[in-house]
């Protein structure tokens, strides 16, 4: 088998405070084989936006990578020098980030942002820049792409900054793009646009996608594969309709009645009751023991169950899971 394009292993990320270390992501690892889409899911505050900045190697002070492997098309990136991973970023790997129209530069035009992108890494002249970025927010479905360029990210919608974002992530046709929360806040038919966007260009470009997000519904719909995390760590990890179909951590099948479906109109959702475990030097323990109906003695007394074979293609980090059905 190819080895995958991107690999993390045992990934530890950090952030030392005054009250204690936040151990944001806390021993994580997965795999992106190429051309395909990886979802990531979670509750917000469990470790996948920290995941992705280590990936990028942007985590923010006070954070820092203290163990573990990220290794892209077999390039190790942990310890990578800054200037050898603004080589890599945008050309070889590029990320979409979360609340785009915060991470556009307020007082600088949406053209001369995606220009500089375009002109920094592809050494081409400034009108050749500009003309690319034009042609890509036209990719995007942006009728008036000359005009969007002139204009500020105040004076354009979410779905418009979004749309420039992914315009950004794709410029320089990356090998592995994150998109985190591509999706967020916005509604659902520039949602669709978005994911259709994202999918063409994947298609187009052969490239992987390692796509963060709390929705179900575009996981579903995107990805090949799913990784299940909470309070920093991997509870899951399977193909999407084996995951859909048979859950055996307790943690997604809760997440799974969490969310409406077709084909249950009428019945109640079940909450998940509790809140996700502090990230301040947590216990051993699995994290999720606390909100869990099917924790055993082993879970309480025993420490954080290792990911593990539960059937060809699916693993759990569970002392108790949820049996396979018969």
């Amino acid at each position: 088998m190819a080895k995958p394009l991107l690999e993390v292993k045992d990934l530890h990320t950090f952030f030392k405070t005054v009250d204690g270390t936040v151990k944001a992501v806390n021993g994580v690892s997965f795999e992106v084989e190429e051309g395909r889409v990886l979802g990531i899911v979670g509750e917000s505050g469990s470790g996948k936006t920290v995941t992705a900045l280590s990936i990028m190697q942007l985590v923010p002070h006070p954070g820092k990578v203290i163990q573990g492997s990220v290794l892209f098309a077999g390039q190790e990136l942990v310890g990578l020098g800054e200037k050898a991973m603004r080589g890599l970023r945008g050309r070889e790997l590029s990320m979409v980030f979360q609340n785009a129209a915060e991470a556009l530069n307020p007082v600088i035009p949406v053209g001369d942002q995606i220009t500089e992108v375009v002109h920094q890494h592809m050494k081409t002249s400034f009108r050749e820049a500009r003309a690319l970025a034009a042609s890509l927010l036209t990719q995007m479905g942006i009728p008036d792409a000359k005009a969007l360029l002139e204009s500020y990210p105040y004076q354009i919608s979410g779905g418009m900054a979004q749309r420039v974002m992914l315009a950004m992530g794709i410029a320089l046709k990356p090998r592995l793009l994150i998109a985190d929360e591509p999706t967020s806040n916005l509604d659902v038919t520039v949602q669709a646009e978005i994911l259709h966007r994202l999918e063409q260009q994947r298609k187009e470009n052969n490239a992987s996608v390692l796509l963060i997000t709390h929705d179900l519904g575009v996981i579903a719909q995107m990805a090949q594969e799913v990784v299940i995390m909470y309070g920093g760590r991997v509870m899951e990890r399977a193909d999407t309709r084996g995951l859909y179909a048979r859950p055996r951590h307790p943690y997604t099948a809760a997440l799974l009645k969490a969310i409406p479906r077709v084909d249950s109109a009428g019945s109640r959702l079940q909450a998940i009751k509790g809140s996700l475990p502090k990230m301040i030097d947590p216990p051993d323990q699995c994290p999720y023991l606390e909100r869990c109906t099917r924790a055993i003695n082993s879970c309480r007394t025993g420490s954080m169950p290792k990911l593990a074979v539960a059937e060809p293609g699916h693993m759990v980090a569970c002392y108790n899971p949820i049996p396979k059905p018969t």
